[in-house]
């Protein structure tokens, strides 16, 4: 287990009911979430006097209830990250991935700079953590507002003039294009949606769809490589399931390391560790 557990500007205060009650900057936000199954008392007085809820409808989807504004900023380290009340309860971050930066950063740091691919790239949260480390940045993402997003979190960030190019593009077809090419990265880091549509109405399903898709992108890593970064959030998917597609396509042919776990957020009321997600990583 891998727990996101340096940040300042974000906390999970309490998660209970299928909810989590957490701080963002100054703004404290209830928002849902599936594996929040247990049923605990809401004794913090945060779930009394939250900024901005997000409520479920029974015909699908939902909205945010409250004042918020319409975006704002927190930090993590020397990054920064514009916020914003999105649909599907989304606020723009994934704030268990910042122990996945920090190890990105750490490696690409010793090696002296590295060329990265990173797809399924949302707002940028690794980009801007690679680009600050001193790597060339490939961010591929089919959303262009994402893709804008990721611009202004690395501007925010003092990175403005980073060695990052983005992509508007379906990851599929721009790794297969890459391949034709000839390009390779030294690390690759793909963070792919459960189930999710580009920008020509391709489909994409995780369970489907992530086997090829790593093997392609394995052929696109460089004769020096670095590691290779698969984030699930897929409810079920067991971290070991991603590991050994990492073993068969990566690792019985150039040796390294594999390493597989939930990512997790500490929760402050009680002490415990909320998981959020999973993540597979193979380091040369």
């Amino acid at each position: 287990m891998w727990i996101s557990d340096k940040w300042s500007d974000y906390e999970l205060i309490d998660c209970t009911d299928g909810e989590r009650l957490e701080r963002w900057g100054k703004y404290v936000l209830i928002r849902p979430d599936p594996q929040v199954i247990w049923r605990t008392p809401k004794t913090c007085p945060e779930w009394g006097r939250a900024d901005g809820v997000y409520k479920r409808s029974e015909r699908g989807g939902g909205g945010w209830r409250g004042e918020l504004p319409e975006a704002w900023e927190i930090g993590y380290g020397k990054l920064r990250f514009g916020l914003h009340p999105m649909g599907f309860k989304h606020t723009g971050l994934f704030p268990e991935q910042a122990v996945n930066w920090d190890r990105m950063a750490s490696l690409i740091s010793e090696r002296g700079g590295a060329s990265v691919l990173n797809l399924f790239a949302y707002t940028g949260g690794a980009t801007a953590a690679c680009a600050a480390a001193g790597a060339s940045v490939c961010h591929v993402d089919a959303s262009r507002g994402m893709v804008g997003q990721a611009k202004e979190n690395l501007r925010l960030s003092g990175l403005g003039g980073a060695r990052v190019r983005y992509i508007v593009d379906d990851c599929k077809k721009f790794v297969e294009r890459e391949i034709r090419r000839g390009n390779r990265y030294d690390a690759i880091i793909m963070d792919p949606p459960s189930y999710g549509r580009g920008p020509s109405g391709e489909v994409w399903k995780l369970e489907d769809s992530i086997h090829g898709l790593i093997s392609l992108s394995a052929s696109l890593l460089s004769d020096a490589p670095l590691f290779f970064l698969v984030n699930s959030y897929t409810t079920g998917l067991s971290p070991l399931a991603m590991e050994y597609i990492l073993k068969v396509e990566i690792e019985q042919k150039r040796g390294g390391r594999l390493e597989s776990g939930e990512l997790a957020l500490p929760v402050t009321a009680t002490k415990g560790t909320l998981p959020c997600g999973a993540s597979a990583w193979w380091t040369a």
